[in-house]
């Protein structure tokens, strides 16, 4: 049987049955069938970082090959790959360079040497996670894909995140983020590379990926994305000894005068519309108008001019409408400060300056509304003190955020002097939730937030909850950081309520009527339309009893309970309320009327008696009752006399 799961046919056999058979196949060409992923790596003097790369592709579970270029090392990487391609033949393949090639050029000879369906690039001071090019290759032939993005993360550097929230099988390059990861460390369909002669840009030192990949973006028609497995492991050198490492790979005009090539690539290949405006922003905001922020104040004011002249002619060639309504407002800010030198500064020094807040008061005022004292001033831009600042040319607001973001953000503008801010105001109008507190300053039309609350006077105490016309507000600081959050409706802070007896008594036999009254801890009672129901619970089967409760204003309530149903076993008392948020249950106090509970009260039901005893618990004073089931003595003796008499 062949590899494919055929029984061998000799050609004497064909042509004797007249069957046709397929010409031999060399062995060279079966090679070339079966290799999955060829994996290039460009690598110059990468000797501490070599032997853990390739380690790392050697023990991917895919049919692959290792295409390394030794770029003229002179660190004696060379006698390091020559062992490797010794222990591994077919696997590894060295290709030496006599003389510096590039990144870009080294890459390009592998590419054309390349025999898999699928290339992989893997910068020689990274490595991969033991399961990446399976799970991407998986991903790839599940849905044909042409790229497949794997999940990078960065020890030391800045990775790509935001494409990176799931798994996803095909994603539209218009309405993703995908585009804003022009990094080559990818899955790329070898066939689709070949067809259209993609290529890294040689005469680039850097960037010439970011020229590679987006040009493979623009001829993709399946993109895909693995995101729930480390993938690429993207490495700081400590030595800093890589090129984009250099200080001078970042120049702010070279930078911008090679950002060009893509762009420019890019629109031939997209017409004019929704899509190309989507991907030009991508350019705009991470290429061009970042250019304007820190290495903008870095630069010198002839240098400064430069940069905006240069982020200028992009905008005279490629801005449009549509692209502006994409970026957010900071960088329209910037757009329309190009020729305003001066305010180009202010606007940089604001976006890297950080928000410093303390809050000072925190209380409840007698209209209900919750006060937000404290302190916030923008500082550690151009100078430590933000002396460049005027405190006046600011606005100071409190901005609520909730958890996991589901609804837009609540902002309540703030009476500020100098530094100083208060806000005032409902808490009752938030949605059910935790909240998030932060301060928010704005100036130049620039806004910077800061979570509030860490750095508060002692005086700023969590004040008592409060019912909000309804729900409950918990004002509470973080656990692990200290900061300000409100909770409403009780979703992770307690609420302490009180539901405690003033009467019980039994009524038509065995109904349990509960007198009591409903008090919030530090506040009033709650509304009468809180009071959900009176639930009774068997603590050890779990089983639930629910009866409805006639609520009145100022917190009494009266619930009536029948027990002709309940099973046997001990029953525990709980008030359920509806506070804005999940059904809170709280037991139902019964210290009070401890010596005042009724009799047990008992019934028939066939030939057992059934009891029940309310009693207030031990310690506490909580209500509980007792429901217990008595057989008659003898009852089992009369029925065996009954069988056997109807037996004669």
């Amino acid at each position: 049987m062949d590899t494919h799961g055929h029984h061998p046919v000799s050609v004497r056999t064909a042509e004797r049955h007249g069957v046709p058979h397929p010409r031999p196949v060399p062995v060279r060409a079966r090679v070339l069938r079966d290799i999955d992923v060829s994996v290039i790596v460009p690598a110059r003097d990468c000797g501490p970082w070599l032997d853990r790369c390739l380690t790392s592709l050697l023990v991917q579970r895919v049919a692959k090959e290792v295409l390394v270029v030794d770029d003229a090392s002179t660190d004696g990487s060379a006698s390091l790959l020559r062992l490797y391609a010794e222990h591994h033949p077919g696997v590894v393949r060295v290709v030496t360079m006599d003389r510096p090639v590039g990144a870009g050029r080294a890459r390009n000879i592998a590419l054309d040497r390349a025999r898999g369906r699928y290339v992989f690039f893997c910068d020689a001071d990274d490595y991969l996670g033991p399961e990446a090019l399976p799970r991407m290759l998986a991903m790839a032939d599940r849905n044909g894909s042409d790229i497949v993005l794997g999940k990078i993360v960065g020890h030391g550097r800045r990775a790509p995140t935001t494409m990176f929230h799931a798994n996803a099988d095909r994603v539209p390059l218009r309405d993703s983020a995908v585009y804003n990861s022009l990094c080559c460390f990818k899955l790329f369909r070898r066939e689709m590379l070949e067809h259209h002669r993609i290529r890294f840009d040689e005469e680039l030192r850097v960037g010439e990926d970011i020229v590679f990949t987006a040009h493979a973006y623009c001829h993709a028609e399946v993109i895909s994305v693995v995101a729930d497995y480390d993938c690429y492991h993207l490495i700081d050198r400590p030595d800093g000894s890589s090129v984009m490492q250099d200080p001078g790979s970042r120049d702010p005009v070279a930078w911008l005068r090679m950002i060009r090539r893509p762009m420019e690539l890019m629109t031939r290949h997209v017409p004019p519309g929704p899509l190309r405006d989507h991907l030009l922003r991508r350019h705009f905001k991470l290429d061009a108008l970042a250019q304007l922020g820190a290495p903008f104040l870095a630069a010198d004011p002839a240098r400064r001019e430069q940069i905006a002249a240069e982020v200028g002619e992009l905008c005279a060639r490629w801005l449009t409408e549509g692209v502006r309504e994409r970026l957010d407002e900071v960088n329209r800010q910037r757009l329309d400060a190009l020729h305003d030198i001066d305010r180009l500064v202010r606007l940089a020094r604001v976006e890297a300056a950080s928000v410093r807040c303390a809050l000072t008061g925190l209380w409840w005022d007698a209209e209900g509304r919750l006060v937000v004292r404290g302190t916030a001033s923008l500082a550690g831009a151009g100078s430590d003190d933000g002396a460049w600042l005027d405190p006046a040319a600011c606005a100071v607001s409190l901005v609520l955020r909730q958890k996991g973001d589901p609804v837009p953000a609540r902002v309540y503008p703030a009476e500020s002097g100098g530094t100083r801010f208060t806000v005032a105001f409902d808490p009752g109008e938030l949605p059910s939730g935790v909240w998030h507190a932060y301060v928010a300053v704005a100036c130049e039309g620039v806004t910077r937030q800061a979570r509030l609350g860490a750095e508060r006077d002692h005086e700023a105490t969590a004040p008592v909850p409060r019912l909000c016309g309804g729900p409950a507000v918990l004002p509470f600081y973080t656990r692990s950081h200290g900061n300000l959050s409100l909770d409403v409706g009780g979703h992770v802070v307690a609420v302490r309520c009180a539901a405690r007896l003033d009467a019980v008594r039994w009524r038509w036999g065995r109904r349990l009527v509960l007198d009591g009254r409903i008090s919030l801890d530090g506040d009033g009672p709650p509304a009468p339309e809180s009071v959900r129901a009176m639930v009774w619970r068997e603590r050890r089967g779990g089983d639930e009893r629910a009866a409805p409760v006639a609520a009145r204003a100022g917190g009494a309530f009266r619930a009536v309970q029948p027990f002709g149903r309940f099973g046997p076993g001990i029953w525990d008392a709980y008030l359920e309320l509806d506070l804005g948020g999940p059904p809170l249950r709280f037991r139902v106090e019964a210290a009070g009327v401890a010596d005042d509970l009724p009799p047990p009260r008992a019934w028939w039901r066939g030939t057992r008696r059934w009891s029940v005893r309310p009693y207030p618990t031990a310690g506490k004073g909580r209500l509980s009752a007792v429901v217990r089931v008595t057989p008659v003595r003898g009852v089992h003796r009369v029925r065996g006399l009954a069988r056997r008499l109807l037996r004669r």
